[in-house]
């Protein structure tokens, strides 16, 4: 069974479009410069709807994690154990993302990471993970 993909909606869709590119963006305000994580029609700070895409430099730091032994459904199963970690960006947003590769149950607080995108479904739905850096 393969793992869920979300289903983009008008606020998402650039963001999922992008993330089908590789490419990591986050909205900006253009009226108080905040920037936001989670894709709405509006800013989150100010309430403007001058929001603007900027790509991101896709990377971060892990902020906390937890080591999923047990997942929401039978889709799961055979993806255990995972990582789920908060992840700071560079940009002052909170992501939360599964942590990849084959050195994920080593992930510490504090441990530098990149956002790198990988497959799921038949259609190879791109989604946002994060691993840990080399640097």
């Amino acid at each position: 069974m393969d793992l869920p993909i979300p289903t983009p909606n008008a606020d998402t869709r650039p963001y999922w479009d992008a993330a089908q590119q590789g490419r990591l963006v986050l909205q900006h305000c253009s009226a108080c410069g905040a920037v936001q994580a989670v894709p709405r029609s509006y800013c989150g700070a100010c309430h403007s709807n001058a929001l603007i895409w900027r790509e991101s430099n896709r990377r971060g730091v892990i902020a906390s994690f937890s080591i999923v032994h047990r997942g929401p459904t039978s889709a799961f199963r055979d993806h255990l154990p995972y990582v789920l970690a908060l992840v700071d960006m560079t940009e002052g947003v909170r992501l939360m993302l599964n942590v990849i590769g084959t050195d994920r149950l080593d992930t510490q607080i504090g441990d530098p990471v990149e956002i790198v995108f990988e497959p799921r479904g038949a259609e190879g739905f791109k989604m946002p993970q994060a691993q840990r850096s080399r640097v």
